[in-house]
């Protein structure tokens, strides 16, 4: 079938769980869809011209893919006392937390809140969203009103905060958290509301900024393991549930765009959860995760959730050939896109060890399979 539809209709259709001409392609819109490089190093391989300029380059792979998504924004820094270098490998970011350079990207190595109590939450130097840049603000405004009103392409808003559990076993470290998810709900509250307090307070300044013009917001925060929910539903529905479900809804007030979550991992037993406070779009679909497989997930979610992502980055692209990632890609499309309701992407970042063959052959899976 040929390409009929505009990217936004697409979408729209996708959406509504109708059948499209093809599912829509997304490459680099969200944080949790880029490639190694940038949309620039497949260039060669689509016979596109090395250039100076980086932006145009991407654009011009993007439009050589018919990608239908172009994004603003991104996780905000206020600016903070506590943000400093260390080195030339160790950082320290707005929330205290540290990080040291692996000679591939940098990896958390300090916890300011590892065995805290509640006295150090009330008096921990918290991001304050006051200091946020307004030229910054200004600058993503003005440019989601350019993507809305001057091209075809579906608008993404990047999440502008981290999610509260993920943020959680950063700063006290994942053993020290997860045990107060068990031992010491008091704390956890206390922690979770602090943090939904910053989020409500960032969605003013950048979804009052930003939200008139999007057609979708992503939103980030782990929840699964690759053989479980690193949290019992129980538990979930008790401690994480309130404050992801009271984020969307204060959401609700600048912007009626879809809302995208990326959870990593097995989370099939927390998708009803997810789904009540307000999750449209499930990303990334871990194929090789527990319960994940895309039959299981389309016949039980598929009237109600739109799936995004689900080509395979553990073994199929890194390891694969381009026509087993074409092949795999198809029969992807045809489980999860049957009668719309899927979003075509990597099923994470594109690291380095995929060959970009393999990268082009899941984008050109038609083409391949001669579909």
């Amino acid at each position: 079938m040929a390409d009929t539809l505009t990217p936004r209709e697409r979408l729209a259709l996708t959406m509504a769980h109708r059948a499209v001409d093809r599912p829509p392609l997304d490459l680099a819109s969200t944080d949790m869809t880029g490639l190694e490089g940038g949309p620039r190093a497949l260039a060669p391989l689509l016979g596109l011209p090395a250039g100076d300029d980086a932006a145009a380059l991407d654009e011009a792979v993007l439009q050589a893919l018919e990608i239908d998504f172009r994004c603003v924004g991104g996780v905000l820094t206020p600016a903070n006392d506590l943000a400093r270098r260390v080195s030339d490998t160790e950082i320290v970011d707005a929330w205290g937390i540290g990080y040291r350079h692996n000679g591939h990207h940098y990896e958390a190595v300090g916890r300011p809140l590892a065995g805290a109590t509640l006295a150090d939450l009330e008096h921990y130097p918290w991001p304050d969203p006051d200091r946020l840049d307004p030229d910054l603000l200004a600058n993503l405004a003005a440019r989601a009103q350019y993507l809305r009103e001057q091209t075809p392409y579906v608008v993404v808003g990047r999440h502008p905060y981290y999610g509260v559990f993920e943020l959680g076993c950063w700063m006290c470290g994942f053993d020290d958290f997860l045990y107060r998810l068990a031992g010491d709900p008091e704390f956890v509250h206390r922690f979770f509301q602090i943090i939904l307090d910053y989020q409500r307070r960032v969605n003013t300044r950048y979804y009052g900024a930003v939200g008139r013009w999007l057609h979708l917001t992503t939103s980030g925060d782990d929840f699964g393991m690759q053989t479980r929910p690193m949290l019992s539903p129980t538990m979930f529905r008790e401690l994480v549930i309130p404050y992801f479900a009271a984020r969307v809804a204060d959401l609700r007030r600048y912007t009626d765009c879809w809302f995208f979550h990326h959870t990593c991992g097995s989370v099939f037993e927390l998708i009803p959860d997810l789904l009540q406070a307000g999750m449209q779009i499930l990303n990334p679909i871990q194929p090789r995760a527990a319960n994940m497989e895309p039959e299981r997930l389309k016949t039980a979610f598929g009237d109600r959730l739109a799936f995004w992502g689900g080509v395979d980055t553990q073994e199929l692209l890194p390891h694969g050939t381009p026509a087993e990632v074409a092949a795999t890609t198809a029969t992807l499309v045809d489980v999860l896109g049957r009668d719309g309701g899927y979003i075509l992407s990597a099923a994470h970042c594109i690291l380095e060890d995929v060959p970009l063959q393999n990268v082009v052959a899941m984008y050109r899976w038609r083409e391949v399979v001669g579909a």
